[in-house]
């Protein structure tokens, strides 16, 4: 495995709905994009270096990581997630323009007296799947309450075609229907999101397991090739054959079976 890995992070954003399990914040990649081009995905990205600068001022060991999954998202949704106090939708638009003009996110909170709240993100998975992809991202995944209020996204333009609030099920009820696509990690994620009927439960599931980096590898199991990935950490699906896997990160990533 290459020692070269990318620290990323994502944010599984969650509203609770009255009627039905969750909903999560979910982004529609542009085709032309070099990593999921045209999948669906969580918010985020890389943690770049202005991110590690300001996770200087927080004792938690992951805070880059929990910065960039806030900058991020805002940069993809215009959806405030982890930043006090509770800003409206009219700041959030400005602050995502700001930051998508190249401002810096510790100095653009600071202009507004904002601060961020680390501890609004629970961790909930670390992946770092390591194919044959000329980039390998070691990317941990929060779990978040979304702001009050009935927020609607704004994609981020060149990056995002579509952001949206959807139940995990109807995420992989699309991707079953081909109507969407979705990369190995994220459909192993929404399977165990899918579980849950509330944000607690969510959390709850995140704390009784161990938070391990998940590598997926290739093996037989009853003569086919299959993708695979530890039990124990929370996944109710830990296999699929590898005929069956969606290669949203581009052709030929994969090892010949």
């Amino acid at each position: 495995m290459s020692n070269d890995a990318i620290p990323a992070a994502t944010l599984v954003v969650m509203r609770e709905r009255h009627d039905g399990p969750p909903e999560l914040l979910m982004v529609e990649r542009t085709r032309r994009m070099a990593f999921a081009g045209g999948a669906m995905v969580f918010p985020g990205g890389r943690v770049d270096a202005e991110d590690r600068a300001l996770a200087e001022g927080f004792a938690d060991a992951d805070a880059a990581f929990r910065i960039a999954a806030i900058r991020e998202t805002l940069e993809e949704s215009g959806i405030p997630v982890g930043i006090a106090p509770d800003i409206d939708a009219g700041l959030a638009a400005s602050l995502q323009s700001r930051l998508h003009d190249g401002a810096n996110f510790r100095e653009l909170l600071a202009s507004h007296c904002l601060s961020l709240d680390l501890e609004a993100l629970t961790p909930f998975a670390r992946w770092k799947p390591a194919f044959h992809q000329a980039r390998i991202f070691d990317t941990i995944f929060f779990i978040a309450e979304a702001p009050g209020g009935e927020w609607q996204p704004r994609p981020q333009a060149g990056e995002c075609e579509a952001v949206e609030w959807l139940a995990a099920a109807e995420v992989l009820a699309r991707v079953t229907h081909g109507e969407a696509n979705a990369i190995f990690p994220t459909v192993r994620n929404l399977e165990r999101l899918a579980r849950f009927d509330s944000i607690a439960a969510a959390r709850a599931d995140a704390a009784e397991h161990p938070i391990e980096t998940i590598t997926p590898w290739i093996d037989d199991h009853d003569g086919e090739p299959h993708l695979f990935i530890p039990e124990g950490l929370g996944y109710p699906v830990t296999r699929e054959p590898l005929t069956s896997v969606r290669r949203g990160v581009g052709e030929g990533i994969f090892p010949a079976a």
